[in-house]
Parts: C-alpha cells; sequence; structure tokens
C-alpha cells in the first residue's frame, strides 16, 4: 500500500524532532549553567561536580543535536547520560516515572538512542 505523504516525508519529521528534542534539552543545561530560564531549586551545581558535568554535556550536546553535528554518536552519549541520570537520582524515589519525577529522563533517553541508530534527518550539518 503506497503512502499519502510524500517519500521524504519521515525525514523531515526525525528533522523536527532532533530539533525540538535538542532545544528542550538546551534548556536544562543552561539551567543548570546559567540559572537561565530559572535557577533549579537545588542551585547552580558547583563546577566541575557531577550536575555540572551532566549540564554541560546537556547544552553542548544539544546544541550538536540541534545543527546535527555527529548526531549519532552525541546522541548514543546523551542517551547514556540519561539513562545514567534516571538511575542514579529518579529510580531510587520510586518505580514509577511519574511518581519518581524520571518521564522526561526516560523519554530523553530513547529519542537520543532513536537519532543514534537512525541518523539526524533532514537539516543536518553532516548530511552536507
Amino acid at each position: 500500500m503506497a503512502s499519502p505523504l510524500p517519500p521524504n516525508t519521515a525525514n523531515y519529521a526525525l528533522a523536527a524532532l532532533r530539533i525540538i528534542t535538542a532545544l528542550l534539552f538546551i534548556a536544562h543545561g543552561t539551567q543548570k549553567l546559567f540559572g537561565y530560564p530559572a535557577p533549579p531549586p537545588s542551585g547552580l551545581p558547583p563546577v566541575l561536580s557531577l550536575f555540572w558535568i551532566g549540564a554541560i554535556l546537556e547544552a553542548v550536546g544539544g546544541l550538536l543535536i540541534l545543527v546535527g553535528f555527529y548526531s549519532r554518536a552525541v546522541g548514543f552519549v546523551l542517551a547514556g547520560e540519561m539513562a545514567v541520570a534516571y538511575f542514579m537520582f529518579h529510580a531510587p524515589r520510586s518505580f514509577f516515572p511519574l511518581l519518581n519525577g524520571g518521564d522526561a529522563a526516560v523519554l530523553f533517553c530513547f529519542v537520543f538512542l532513536y537519532i543514534s541508530v537512525v541518523g539526524p534527518g533532514a537539516f543536518a550539518i553532516n548530511r552536507r
């Protein structure tokens, strides 16, 4: 059965997923690094702490995902970061992601894992 959509639609949908996910992820990094758009409830993390390193990964990795530069490798690293974040900080609170506040970490983990497998989609720097 033929799809009613143009053949390249999936490529553009993947790019939209990549770009929107990256923008949301960058906001998590800038919140921890610069207190923007709002400071985290626990305050800004000390330089070189685990939270600070995570914030660097979120801001820089999110920017690389946004522009589509080495998206497969960066996606793999960020998926790992989110898995670690979930199991270290969220899972001990409760088994259920909705109750432990880890639902975003789980979703980010699997979106980045998906990008690491299928690539960045349209509008990526590495596709030129």
